[in-house]
């Protein structure tokens, strides 16, 4: 193994923050980037850390499993929060970033530390003899797969996962339209679009009978379905997903809408909106049509139409340690949504998590797992776990150990204050 040197592949969230905390620590990392050589299907810029789907980081609250996992992170010295909070746009509770902001600042962040050695390559062959943490994404080139696939012995399991459109705010009638957070909660961040009964029917009816780009999907993840497979579930599905009228106020007379569409800002200025919990397959002109009918968008301008592509990740619970070591050659670690969890934060964090004991391999340490009483620690157990369903998991706190003897009203703060005394314990003991 050469000495003092990681080779990192993939510059996006994970490889990203796993090349800022080695460098941070003396190590040379040489950091392979495909791009621009080779762009994904679900990736158009050249900088590092594309957000490519929601540009919301989720939820900041501290009785939440996700704000839960970003006070560890804080912790842990994580640094692509902190390029997140520096590029925030408004999201009520949740962190949303500019996306091309956010970008740009890890970009700038990893070209200027002398220690990473950035290098345009199509990795298409894993080297198992060198120290090496392959972060190359859930849309990795297929080489590169075949290669991780030749290692572990073991075919990549795979879903489908989908992108939602992006909108002008120029285009939106906001006669139609109001700026409001469910329950009053948070400031007015999101715009919402609501609908009568009729005027959701006849989008329903359209939607489900919409021409999609891909007929046959196999393999969707739930936690990222397409507005259309969920609509096909039944004329209600949509109005107990993202289109909940519940908590609403409507500017227009005080009556509860029928159902709701909100819109996020996309970037700073806002200038751009997202539509929330639209991921979708649909064909672009179909895109057009079908969401115009949603009276707030009847003039829509779409600047990203919605996209779907195959995400691939590794079979962890038979293919990787805890530590997140692949079984069948340990010097190869996986992290970002390739090993298994799901979400931008939880990449992040496979990412540092991969560079702790990475870094502790150099220096002669044996690598480490955080407590499974932390958001962290139960991810890792969670994907590790052998389960002969596997799916990809976000951070959650049904797979978090329970606290007997608290109420079920303070269970939630329970978990984040169990976490946050854990991590810092953990990290006194193993000598961060």
């Amino acid at each position: 193994m050469p000495n003092n040197v990681v080779n990192i592949i993939g510059a996006g969230l994970a490889g990203s923050e796993a090349a800022l905390y080695l460098a941070a620590r003396g190590v040379k990392v040489n950091l392979y980037e495909a791009k621009p050589l080779w762009f994904s299907p679900a990736h158009s810029k050249p900088d590092f850390a594309e957000i490519v789907c929601s540009n919301s980081l989720k939820s900041t609250v501290a009785t939440t499993a996700s704000g839960t996992l970003k006070n560890e992170l804080d912790i842990l010295g994580c640094r692509l929060l902190g390029f997140a909070r520096k590029v925030s746009v408004p999201a009520g509770s949740a962190l949303a970033v500019d996306r091309d902001g956010f970008s740009a600042l890890v970009t700038e962040a990893v070209r200027e530390q002398p220690n990473i050695t950035v290098i345009d390559k199509i990795v298409t062959e894993i080297d198992t003899d060198d120290l090496t943490i392959v972060c190359a994404g859930p849309v990795c080139h297929d080489r590169l797969a075949q290669s991780l696939r030749a290692i572990t012995g073991e075919q990549s399991l795979h879903f489908f996962d989908a992108a939602a459109p992006i909108i002008t705010a120029e285009c939106v009638d906001y006669t139609s339209a109001f700026f409001g957070a469910r329950y009053g909660k948070g400031e007015d961040d999101y715009l919402n679009c609501p609908m009568t009964k009729d005027e959701y029917l006849q989008f329903y009816n359209a939607l489900v009978t919409a021409e999609r780009a891909v007929d046959k999907v196999g393999g969707v993840f739930e936690g990222c379905m397409p507005v259309e497979v969920m609509a096909a579930r039944g004329e209600d599905a949509l109005r107990f997903g993202p289109l909940r009228p519940v908590g609403f106020r409507d500017a227009g007379g005080g009556k509860r809408p029928y159902a709701v569409l909100q819109l996020r800002r996309e970037n700073a200025e806002g200038t751009l909106f997202n539509l929330v919990g639209f991921q979708t397959n649909l064909k672009f002109g179909e895109q057009k049509r079908v969401f115009s009918l949603i009276p707030a968008l009847k003039n829509i301008e779409i600047v990203r139409y919605g996209v779907m592509h195959r995400n691939t990740f590794v079979n962890a619970p038979r293919a990787l340690n805890a530590d997140l070591r692949l079984k069948a050659a340990p010097n190869v670690f996986v992290a970002g949504q390739l090993c298994g969890v799901e979400g931008y934060v939880e990449s992040i964090a496979a990412g540092l998590l991969a560079a702790v004991n990475a870094h502790r391999l150099l220096v002669g340490k044996a690598t480490v797992v955080p407590p499974e009483n932390t958001v962290l620690g139960a991810l890792m157990k969670y994907i590790t776990t052998p389960n002969a369903d596997f799916q990809p998991m976000n951070a959650n706190f049904g797979i978090l150990p329970m606290i007997d003897g608290v109420k079920k009203t303070e269970r939630k703060q329970a978990y984040y204050d169990r976490s946050d005394a854990c991590m810092r314990d953990w990290i006194k003991n193993i000598d961060f």
